[in-house]
């Protein structure tokens, strides 16, 4: 009797082979031909999983956020509070480790790629909605915060993706990114005074009151 084969753990060999084309390559280079050779399939396989190249970057975006999500979920931190949550998620996003510097690369890529892919920015601008939308709530429940939750769930994701770039390109230590954004989310969770001192019991330079 024929082996049975599972269609997604194909198509996800296939897109974890993408990713890693992507990584070193680029994606407008990216072709079928060249995800076939890196998960040692046929061409014809690739087709017969994926219709479109704008399909399988799709189904990519889907593998990534199924990653973060299983850390996410791995992490006992989110079970601290709001900005345990949100940091939680924006430490995802950070290229700390190998599997994140792969996949920090790769967003790189996808977002220059989607420029010119309507299907595959559309995909984009629905994740980067609801991470918004999670952090602002966050934001909203914890209560203390100065900034309108919006606003600083924008600035807190624009910041870890720009700190993703200068980790990416050597300008910032990891550590140093992770320490930036811990002093951002001080400030979006309302536990820096107007004067800049922190106000968090947690943080090793608060002051005893």
């Amino acid at each position: 009797m024929p082996k049975q084969v599972d269609p997604h753990e194909r198509r996800t060999l296939l897109a974890d082979a993408l990713l890693r084309v992507a990584a070193t390559r680029g994606l407008m280079d990216v072709s079928l031909r060249h995800v076939a050779a890196e998960a040692g399939v046929t061409a014809g396989m690739v087709q017969h999983y994926f219709r479109t190249k704008d399909d399988m970057m799709v189904f990519a975006l889907d593998v990534v956020s199924a990653r973060v999500q299983a850390r996410l979920e791995a992490d006992p931190t989110t079970h601290d509070g709001p900005r345990a949550v949100v940091r939680a998620l924006l430490v995802q996003l950070l290229p700390v480790d190998d599997d994140r510097v792969l996949e920090g690369r790769v967003a790189i890529a996808f977002h220059a790629y989607a420029a010119s892919r309507p299907t595959v920015a559309t995909r984009l601008r629905e994740d980067t909605r609801g991470m918004r939308a999670m952090i602002a709530e966050q934001i909203r429940s914890a209560g203390r915060g100065a900034l309108e939750p919006e606003q600083a769930a924008t600035g807190l994701l624009s910041l870890v993706e720009g700190l993703a770039v200068h980790v990416l390109g050597g300008h910032v230590t990891a550590d140093h990114a992770v320490a930036t954004l811990d002093a951002h989310l001080r400030m979006a969770f309302g536990h820096v005074s107007v004067l800049g001192r922190p106000d968090d019991p947690e943080h090793p330079r608060a002051e005893h009151r």
